[in-house]
């Protein structure tokens, strides 16, 4: 089996990617699988570390704005557009797969389309609850559309060949367990809250835990993890305005980043996070209420539509970035923690919405399109 998978610009297309890749290698050990990418972009580092050859291809996105930077940024896209074809047509002839498979972001557009044209087998795998432009111009020609959950398939044409497969979830979150992981961590019975905005930090999120944090960190009632992000190196002075200093809490774990995420989610009550696709399936196969902060500055504002996806299962609660303040953020985690029963709802809710074998549903879909079943 020859696979060539295509997607890129953010961890949120890559890493999916990376995990259809590393499944269907763990199966097929003859499998010959390679990647295409951005130069410049996250896959050129997270493609290579995981194993797995790479070609590139020069692509850019458009520009909403009428500025003079942005008008010339359009007019390389438009010229990138056309040279892009090309090169992962020379691609696609030397390689010449099976089936090409694309998560998303720019590569995937002129990768997928291409190879569409030259009578290969497409696929799609959109990861969020409201579809990218480019997943929605490809599901036209693809074979399968592959969906993490089913509101997204209301924003694809009726003709669109969708399925259910879910996000690829990593093994340690699967296999998890919450009292070994709280063992692991030292803490104790008292409820435990994580939260974080990314390995680079999140200042609103940030500001609107700030409040919780030293709260807890005089009166003691909860246990904290939050990891501030690279970008938030100012985090701990800000709580000590506060009066609070951390560093002297032993039930407070505040650092720059969390490298222990899985121990730290199985032991976690409650999540404060954003709403990407893939740490909202990370939620939900640990079955974690959450409170979540969609980034309204993100493509189509999927975020947003991620978090309505487990608001309207009653398995999350939502706050968006307008109304977020500290206040608001210690009355909901108040609302779910001191609340038994209520909370047993939002986890028995966030683990029936989970797919844990996403993996090898999508080995499935391919190995249906290239005629191996």
């Amino acid at each position: 089996m020859r696979i060539l998978l295509a997607g890129g610009g953010t961890a949120g297309h890559i890493n999916p990617a990376l995990a259809i890749a590393g499944y269907v290698r763990d199966k097929e050990k003859n499998a010959k699988i390679l990647f295409v990418g951005n130069r410049g972009g996250m896959e050129e580092t997270l493609v290579p570390k995981a194993g797995f050859d790479m070609e590139f291809i020069t692509i850019s996105g458009f520009k909403r704005s009428l500025s003079p930077a942005a008008m010339k940024q359009n007019a390389l896209t438009v010229k990138r557009t056309f040279s892009s074809s090309k090169e992962a047509r020379k691609i696609i002839e030397d390689f010449k797969p099976d089936i090409c498979v694309g998560t998303g972001g720019y590569v995937s557009g002129p990768v997928l389309r291409t190879a569409a044209k030259m009578g290969i087998p497409t696929i799609i795998h959109e990861q969020n609850a409201y579809p990218g432009v480019t997943n929605k111009m490809l599901a036209k020609s693809a074979k399968r559309v592959m969906l993490a959950v089913k509101d997204a398939e209301k924003y694809f044409d009726k003709k669109s060949n969708c399925v259910v497969t879910g996000n690829p979830v990593r093994k340690e979150i699967i296999s998890a367990n919450k009292e070994e992981a709280r063992k692991q961590l030292g803490l104790d019975e008292r409820p435990v809250v994580l939260s974080f905005g990314g390995s680079l930090g999140a200042r609103m999120i940030n500001e609107g835990v700030a409040g919780l944090i030293a709260r807890s960190g005089k009166d003691g009632k909860y246990q904290h993890i939050h990891g501030y992000g690279k970008n938030g190196l100012w985090f701990p002075d800000y709580v000590k305005e506060k009066g609070v200093d951390v560093r002297k809490c032993p039930n407070l774990d505040v650092r720059e980043y969390i490298d222990n995420m899985a121990t730290c989610m199985a032991a976690a009550d409650l999540v404060i996070s954003r709403s990407g696709a893939i740490t909202l399936s990370e939620i939900q196969a640990m079955g974690k209420p959450s409170i979540l902060i969609p980034s309204p500055n993100v493509a189509e504002n999927h975020q947003y539509h991620n978090a309505m996806a487990l608001v309207n299962n009653r398995a999350a609660e939502i706050i968006e970035e307008k109304d977020l303040t500290e206040e608001l953020v210690i009355e909901k985690a108040d609302s779910l923690l001191q609340n038994p029963e209520k909370l047993k709802e939002y986890t028995d809710n966030a683990r029936k919405m989970a797919i844990i074998d996403a993996n090898e549903r999508i080995y499935s879909v391919i190995r249906k399109i290239t005629g191996h079943i």
